[in-house]
């Protein structure tokens, strides 16, 4: 499952992050409602959490601004209020449901499974083809028609998001957030790298290019004639 945990208080969610990590979920953190935006617009996620009170926009004005674009995906709010009419403006505002703070761990883990079960969004399959690649999930292997990729567990985490989002370009910088990480070290030039070696096992000599370089901002996966490239 494809999490996106919006919370500006980082001890929480720095240890909402971890637990989540350890049931097996993908899990994308974020600290503010700008950032959020911009990781639900670049990304299929089956639940969002969002806390109310959040630094550029809260929870709250978010799930309103994507309940009036027609968002679909299941929407879970974390608040410290805990008066009645609080709790209805927020599921007014598009919520499916809302957890208040301080809460238990087991009780965040099934407010989660209730929301995706009522998502209208279908959970990623555990197999992806695109672009004449096969991913599976479960066992981290790839292959490009009938030949097995040897990737690394970064190089595969790289090729999945690529093509989860084939035929879209994915800045560099969200590339950076959701494989290393949002506090991570590494630069646009480390990226580039782990682009280039990813590139030399995804496409052999004769083969058309499946990883472009969009310039100056980022890379996308597309099956097209090797041009173009760099």
């Amino acid at each position: 499952m494809h999490i996106l945990l919006a919370e500006d208080d980082r001890r929480l969610g720095n240890l909402v992050h971890k637990l989540l990590l350890k049931q097996g979920m993908q899990v994308d953190w974020v600290v503010d409602g700008e950032e959020a935006l911009h990781y639900i617009l670049n990304n299929s996620y089956e639940v969002i959490i969002l806390d109310w009170m959040m630094p550029e926009k809260s929870g709250l004005e978010i799930c309103q601004q994507l309940r009036l674009s027609q968002y679909q995906g299941g929407i879970l709010m974390f608040t410290a209020k805990d008066a009645v009419d609080d709790l209805v403006q927020g599921l007014e505002a598009g919520a499916d449901d809302y957890l208040v703070k301080p809460f238990e761990f087991k009780e965040l883990l099934a407010r989660i499974r209730s929301v995706a079960r009522r998502s209208k969004v279908t959970l990623k399959d555990d197999i992806i083809k695109a672009a004449g690649l096969e991913l599976n999930r479960l066992s981290k292997s790839a292959k490009r028609g009938t030949r097995e990729l040897n990737l690394t567990s970064r190089e595969f985490q790289l090729l999945e998001i690529l093509a989860d989002n084939c035929g879209r370009v994915l800045p560099r910088e969200v590339l950076l957030d959701q494989v290393w990480g949002w506090d991570n070290a590494i630069s646009p030039n480390n990226l580039d790298a782990f682009i280039r070696l990813l590139r030399k096992k995804v496409t052999q000599p004769g083969e058309p290019e499946l990883i472009h370089n969009i310039r100056g901002v980022g890379y996308k996966l597309e099956e097209r004639d090797a041009i173009q490239n760099s």
